[in-house]
């Protein structure tokens, strides 16, 4: 009996049925075959052990698996599995607590309150760990809040939506949305992957330089026209649309130009040059598609970049509005309007 729990039984399989074995087997199923397969032919279990970087105790077990149930004693069956600590019965009941955390007095959750929470209400014995695994699997991923305004009038909205509809339905001229946004040279660094232990530093030595890009798009061709300024204000607005007026060549009769509610826009001395201005409802830049340009070019161009002065600022605002200038057709994508109308 301790004969046979040294060396495999050369009876329970030929040489060839453990090499089809191993080749058609799992993973773990093939390196029991081939560990087998190697003993038969001579090879030592020191030696085997070292090839194979297995233990002495499972290359026994594996004999003797082997010489009891010859092949089917070397494969690998399905383990069955610890049962999850939140089970089905409770993971609805979960998600909708997740969505609605004023169910539980809260404004919202973070993963470690939640387990708190769920471990003294509802006697679940559960790791942190498992927790935050379960966000993952039901859909849900940590994110930064965006501020957003409470003061906007639906209806205002709504009204301005149809006529937004009526103007891009018409041929006969072509919408535009203006805006302006400020770029920092030292802008607000985001977080990243890095090792645990290891501080993660982003350069900043207390100079706060700042450029601002006046622009438009029409989201029909895709054609984007902006001028940097220092400064924005009626003169500079003033500018911007002088500039335009020269570098755009109109493709149709009307052009409406839609903009935000600065003091600046509703100046009754500008000069618009053929824009027929159009105002936004108050607090609404999500129906103005250039705000969606804007984050895109900061999130490519000054994501954790630092300028050290004023001229490597405009620099490399240069590269990132040439970078929209040459792309059209993901502009055109990018300041689509399907979704506002």
């Amino acid at each position: 009996m301790a004969r046979a729990l040294l060396k495999p039984n050369p009876e329970n399989a030929s040489i060839l049925e453990l090499k089809d074995a191993a080749r058609i087997g799992s993973g773990e199923t093939a390196l029991r075959c081939t560990a087998i397969q190697m003993l038969v032919t001579g090879i030592t279990r020191s030696q085997v052990c070292a090839a194979l970087a297995v233990t002495n105790r499972s290359l026994r077990n594996w004999i003797t698996a082997f010489n009891a149930r010859g092949l089917d004693g070397l494969i690998v069956r399905k383990r069955s599995g610890r049962p999850p600590k939140i089970d089905k019965a409770k993971t609805q009941q979960f998600v909708d607590l997740i969505e609605n955390p004023q169910d539980a007095d809260r404004d919202f959750w973070t993963a470690k309150a939640f387990h708190g929470y769920i471990s003294k209400t509802y006697k679940v014995e559960c790791s942190y760990e498992t927790v935050v695994r379960f966000f993952h699997k039901q859909g849900f991923a940590l994110k930064v809040p965006q501020p957003w305004p409470d003061r906007q009038d639906e209806e205002q909205r709504q009204a301005f939506r149809q006529k937004l509809k009526e103007l891009h339905d018409q041929p006969d001229l072509d919408i535009w949305f203006a805006d302006e946004s400020g770029f920092d040279g030292d802008p607000r660094p985001r977080r990243r992957w890095d090792k645990k232990g290891r501080k993660t530093r982003s350069t900043k030595n207390g100079d706060h330089i700042r450029m601002n890009v006046i622009g438009m798009v029409c989201p029909r061709t895709g054609e984007f026209f902006a001028i940097e300024a220092t400064n924005v204000f009626t003169e500079m607005f003033q500018v911007f649309l002088d500039e335009a007026k020269k570098c755009i060549e109109f493709e149709r009769e009307r052009n409406i130009l839609i903009l935000d509610n600065a003091t600046w826009h509703k100046c009754k001395t500008l000069n618009w040059h053929g824009f027929e201005p159009l105002f936004l409802p108050p607090y609404s830049p999500d129906l103005n598609p250039i705000e969606r340009i804007w984050l895109i070019m900061k999130d490519r161009w000054f994501n954790n970049h630092i300028s050290k002065d004023r001229d490597a600022l405009i620099e490399r605002l240069d590269k990132a509005l040439w970078d929209l200038f040459d792309n059209p057709k993901q502009v055109k994508k990018t300041a689509s309007i399907g979704k506002i109308i």
